[in-house]
């Protein structure tokens, strides 16, 4: 169950790489992100509702709220990258770099992945690397995706901190930690707040989907090793890239379609181990 449900949280997450990109070249990237948050609180504090928690530990709230504050970042500069055309950069960069951090914590942590984890986890990076075309692009997106992938690895390393007997509230906290975070910046510019009401309800949407994967990577983290959570969440590049294909008529390179056949192979040893 637990590589099923990392794998639905990658879903959720390529999805919203997708639409929240071709929304940040459509409106500012700050708005996007501060609406797309307050979506997500929304989403992430009706779900703690409907199910109720054992057990609340301020701890745990405290671990969500961390998460958060790498949210807020990651997808701060995960948009700003996408704003001005780097897509094929900034994914990548966050994602493999974020896996990295990420995969060392765990093993600090004490995570032991087997042999054939192993194989999967160094298989992925390559392979999501050139899913996204290698990074061959001009458009200035490194830095933006080197910052993000630090606040990837922040989200991830502490939600999985949390206990499960505090269900998803760690979650919610998170999401108002990320709103608190982007407040002040996002305050004072105010008129970039200003979008259109289909604008503002797809990135309130879009925010609420980025709950969502973290709801699935929290019960996927709370069912495996950290590491290879981690990894089987953070395998979102590929959608975008099928997503891309199919509804906007792009081909795929020779390389990204290796990266697809190693994406999917690292999928299944890190499954098998």
């Amino acid at each position: 169950m637990g590589p099923l449900l990392a794998l639905a949280s990658a879903v959720c997450y390529g999805i919203v790489d997708f639409t929240g990109g071709l929304l940040s070249r459509r409106a500012h990237f700050a708005a996007v992100t501060l609406l797309g948050q307050i979506g997500g609180l929304l989403l992430a504090t009706t779900a703690a509702l409907l199910l109720p928690a054992d057990a609340v530990r301020p701890v745990d709230l405290l671990w969500g709220a961390l998460s958060g504050v790498g949210s807020g970042a990651a997808m701060h500069f995960l948009n700003r990258g996408l704003s001005h055309g780097a897509m094929s950069v900034v994914v990548p960069v966050s994602a493999v770099t974020g896996v990295g951090l990420s995969v060392v914590c765990g093993v600090m942590l004490g995570d032991r992945p087997t042999a054939v984890a192993w194989l999967g986890i160094v298989l992925s990076a390559p392979a999501l690397w050139m899913v996204c075309g290698g990074g061959e692009d001009d458009g200035g997106g490194v830095p933006d995706g080197l910052l993000a992938s630090a606040g990837v690895a922040l989200q991830y390393i502490a939600l999985a901190q949390a206990g499960a007997s505090s269900g998803l509230w760690p979650v919610a906290a998170g999401r108002a930690a990320a709103v608190l975070v982007l407040l002040p910046a996002a305050a004072r510019h105010p008129l970039r707040l200003r979008l259109p009401p289909a604008r503002a309800v797809q990135a309130v949407l879009v925010g609420a989907g980025a709950a969502l994967g973290l709801i699935l990577y929290l019960l996927a983290a709370q069912r495996q090793l950290l590491a290879v959570a981690v990894v089987l969440a953070s395998l979102y590049p590929a959608l975008p890239v099928i997503l891309g294909l199919a509804l906007l008529g792009e081909r795929l390179s020779r390389k990204q379609v290796v990266g697809l056949a190693g994406a999917g192979l690292a999928t299944v040893l890190l499954s098998l181990g």
